[in-house]
Formats: structure tokens, sequence, C-alpha cells
């Protein structure tokens, strides 16, 4: 039976959710391996994953459980030379499903205090050594060598920051009902409406990629006022994506943006952040980053200020820009008008930068480039891939043309084309 924050969701709706993941998120393949991601609090949602996976002919199904509380403990209580490796089995079973074909579905649920009573640097730390350790597994992530989706649940104390002045049963009530509808997953067929979502991403990426554009300038009355210079032959990506077979795959749901990759050296300006950025646990807040020929040269936050500078100086590649994405405020989500205290939802609500690695995807022909050939292209590397959202209600994107013809493309947050 399904228990705590799933009493409040028909069966019925979290079947089609739990299918949406599996037939639209990773696309899962007749006899393909599917890994889930699961906290133990989401054990029934796992597992209705889990039959839809085998519904859908998959030859196993592992669910990896992890558990935050103990996860907590391990970040104030573990010894200092184990917070700084990672075990080599850990990598090696990874490597194993990876050899295997693996798709990956990720269930995650915020739980903005679990960690507050944690060092920020602990974690700052055993996030790099998995990194360090992982980092062929990641560079396949963000290449899509290997199909993955992100999705989210409730949790009781997610919503009751989100929903502060409503009762703890009615802040998970209205919770689910923004995740589902942000999620385009509210609806008789979820499937069909991803069908026409997918259309819809399509038509704008031929117009920018078309456009090939040398720059985008955003600006706002918060401050921002951001360059951003973009390497020859970019491209645009966004909502369905395809892996290294060619099979479409949606990496987020919900997701709404359309993204490419900066020029590592060619970004200047001011960026004000419209959104709390969550990470590690923590959150960071009233904030903005200067940049200059690319790098971040100073930076301010006025809540988690130590978290965002051990962010920046995760490594060299981590002081600049790998994602630019454009998103607009009239999509389900953005109409919510809410904060969501969770960065793969409040990055969908507005336009958001990338602090770090760069997608070869964002390229013609970069998945088949080697690193060298990608980063002669202006492409960054980095460990890690952090989204950042300052887009306002009234931000203004201009596109500039090699020949300085400036073409808008938002305007009060908008798409224009």
């Amino acid at each position: 039976m399904i228990k705590g924050i799933y009493d409040f969701i028909s069966e019925a709706q979290l079947k089609k959710y739990a299918e949406l993941a599996v037939r639209a998120g990773v696309n899962l393949q007749k006899n393909q391996l599917l890994i889930i991601h699961s906290d133990i609090q989401n054990a029934a949602f796992a597992r209705l994953i889990q039959t839809a996976a085998y519904e859908a002919e998959a030859s196993n199904v592992f669910i990896d459980w992890t558990d935050e509380q103990s996860a907590k403990e391990f970040y104030l209580h573990a010894a200092d030379s184990v917070i700084d490796h990672f075990p080599d089995w850990q990598a090696a079973r990874i490597k194993e499903w990876d050899d295997a074909g693996a798709a990956y579905i990720h269930i995650i649920s915020e739980n903005l205090e679990v960690f507050k009573e944690v060092a920020t640097e602990r974690i700052s730390r055993f996030q790099k050594a998995s990194r360090t350790k992982l980092k062929e597994y990641h560079a396949k992530i963000r290449s899509h060598e290997v199909r993955w989706c992100l999705l989210a649940v409730p949790y009781e104390a997610w919503a009751a920051r989100v929903f502060p002045y409503l009762s703890t049963e009615e802040a998970i009530q209205a919770l689910w009902r923004l995740i589902l509808k942000g999620s385009r997953a509210d609806g008789e067929n979820p499937l069909k409406e991803w069908e026409s979502h997918h259309r819809a991403f399509e038509s704008c990426k031929k117009v920018l990629n078309e456009s090939q554009f040398k720059a985008l300038h955003f600006t706002n009355s918060l401050g921002t006022d951001l360059l951003v210079g973009l390497p020859k032959d970019h491209l645009y990506i966004g909502g369905g994506v395809t892996d290294k077979n060619g099979i479409p795959f949606f990496p987020n749901i919900p997701t709404e943006e359309i993204f490419t990759a900066p020029h590592k050296h060619k970004v200047n300006g001011k960026l004000a952040g419209t959104k709390p950025l969550i990470y590690g646990g923590s959150v960071i807040d009233d904030f903005y980053l200067i940049f200059k020929d690319g790098r971040i040269t100073d930076y301010y936050a006025a809540k988690g200020q130590e978290v965002l500078q051990n962010l920046i100086e995760t490594d060299e590649g981590s002081h600049y820009l790998g994602e630019i994405a454009l998103v607009s405020n009239k999509s389900p989500l953005a109409q919510a008008d809410t904060l969501f205290y969770n960065t793969l939802f409040d990055e969908n609500t507005a336009c958001h930068i990338g602090i770090g690695n760069a997608s070869p995807s964002n390229f013609q022909n970069g998945i088949d480039q080697s690193e060298e050939e990608l980063k002669a292209a202006g492409l960054n590397t980095s460990l890690l891939l952090v989204n950042v959202t300052f887009g306002t209600e009234d931000m203004k994107v201009v596109g500039i043309k090699e020949g300085g013809t400036e073409v808008l493309l938002m305007k009060d947050g908008d798409f224009q084309f």
C-alpha cells in the first residue's frame, strides 16, 4: 500500500508518472538494463517505475537505494581520509552498468534541512572525490552516450518551504499538483502531451541553429547585463535529445530549456541570480557573478558565500561557463509563479547559465571530436556543471550576428520567434 506523501495522489496518476519516466524519460528499450536511484523514503514510487520498466520489457531493473539520514551521519562522523576518497567498488559497479548499456532514472525529493548540521566543506570534498573518480561516467552523461532522466516527488519539508502558509497536508497536495502540472504529467495522456512538447522544442531550435548568432546579450532591471559569446558551429539542444545510437530521450522531467555552450573566453558582464541555488544540500541566495573574458572574477552571496566559493573553486573549469539556456516564462512551470527551492524546477522557469563543463552535444559533430578539438573550439571542461537561474519577467535577450545585426529573441521573458 502507498503511504505517506503518496496518500495525496491517486495510484493511477502515479502510474502514469512512472510510465512517463520509463517510456519518454529514458525511452527504455526491450532487453535493456534500468538502474533506479531512489532514497528509501520513495520506495513506493521506485517500485512502480520498476513495474513500468518490466512492462516495457526491461532485461533487469536494479534499484540503487540511498538513505539521506545515513548520508548525513557519514558527512558528520566519517574519517577525513574517507571523506576525500570515493570507493573503487562503487566506481566499478557504475562502469559495469555502463558497459551493459544501462539507462538511469533518478528520483529526487528536496530536503533542505537534512544537511544543515554538516560543514559545507566536507560535502564539497566528497563531491569532488566522487566527480574525479566518476569523470568518465559524467562525461558519458553530458555527451548523452547513456540515457538518463531526473524527476521529482514531494517531501514534507520541501512542501512546507514552498507553501509555508498551508498545513502540511495542504502543502504536500499543492506541491504534487505543481510537480505534475509543471512536468506535463497531470493529464489523461502525458506521453501524447510530451510528443507535442517535443515538436515545439524542435521548431525553436531550428531557428536558433540556423541563425548562428555570434553572441547573446541579456539585460534586466535587477542589474544583469551579460554578453555571452558563442563558438562557431554551436548547437542548441533541449527538450528531447538522442543518445549515441540515435534513440531519443528526455533527461529532465520537467524540461523547458533550449541551451547551448558559450565560448569559454567570451563571456563578459554581470549576472544577478534570481532564485536560490541549491548545491550540496545548502542554499545560495541573493548573489551575483562578475565575468571578464569568460572567467568568474568576482562573486558575492548574502547567503551561502562559502558554499558559492567552494563551488567556483572546485577546479579551473568551474571558473567558467559550460551552458547558456533560454527559457520562456509562458510554460506551465513558469506560470505557476512559484519559488521551488529546487534547481531542476527553478532552472526550468527562467533563463539560466551552467557553471562548469560544456556538453560536446552543443557543438556540431562534437561527440566525435577529441577533448583537445573541443577546447580549441572554445568549449569549457570541468568536473561539474551547476545551473544558476537569472531570468526575470522583464528579461530581454538580443541575438547578435557576425556583421553586428541584432535580432530580438526574448522580450519580457518570452520568445519572440
